[in-house]
């Protein structure tokens, strides 16, 4: 899609209101845009070598201090203890884009569109691209029901199970919150197991 960075952060906060501020990089640390509520700049050293060092336990920014959940070659993130939000980024070759996610926020969601973000402002072409269908180049094969599946929701399913996949994607967050023994969310999770569980017959 190739939008400029402007354009990607504006429909992303557009697509997720509780990302309320959102700042783009180009190479190691340039931030060639940022919205106007936030400045990284006096952090963003730190910020990026917690990134790429991944053996970071908090990141700060802005005097917030946020305890990492996820830290990958692609994503980041961390989460504030005391209910100030969670910061989320995303990167590929080209751009990373650093997040904030407000308190009442849903951080997986919008992880996921961040990611999907950085893909648009990517001159190169992505499976994520909402044009593109999984799997392009070959023939699909034939099965009941599957010839109109949305391509958006396909990208959303095969990011959805790459951070299933990744050590520090499912397995960090459950792991967080059975540490912070937060009873409400161990006990939707064990629901959504209990659901799939019964989708897939096991």
């Amino acid at each position: 899609m190739n939008v400029d960075p402007e354009t990607a952060v504006y429909n992303l906060m557009q697509k997720d209101p509780t990302i309320i501020a959102a700042a783009v990089l180009q190479g190691r640390k340039d931030i060639i845009f940022q919205t106007d509520n936030w400045d990284i700049s006096p952090d963003i050293d730190k910020v990026i070598s917690s990134w790429i060092g991944k053996n970071a336990q908090f990141i700060k920014i802005s005097g917030v201090k946020y305890s990492m959940l996820q830290c990958t070659d692609e994503r980041m993130a961390a989460t504030s203890i005391k209910g100030e939000g969670s910061i989320i980024a995303a990167k590929d070759d080209e751009h990373k884009l650093i997040a904030y996610v407000s308190p009442d926020g849903d951080m997986r969601g919008a992880m996921m569109d961040t990611a999907r973000a950085v893909a648009e402002m990517s001159s190169k072409e992505s499976y994520m691209d909402e044009g593109d269908q999984l799997g392009s180049g070959t023939p699909a094969p034939a099965t009941g029901g599957g010839a109109n599946i949305d391509p958006q929701l396909k990208g959303e399913i095969q990011t959805f199970l790459e951070w299933i996949n990744d050590n520090e994607g499912l397995v960090g967050y459950i792991r967080y919150y059975l540490q912070q023994e937060n009873g409400q969310i161990i006990s939707q999770l064990a629901q959504v197991y209990n659901e799939l569980r019964s989708i897939f017959g096991v």
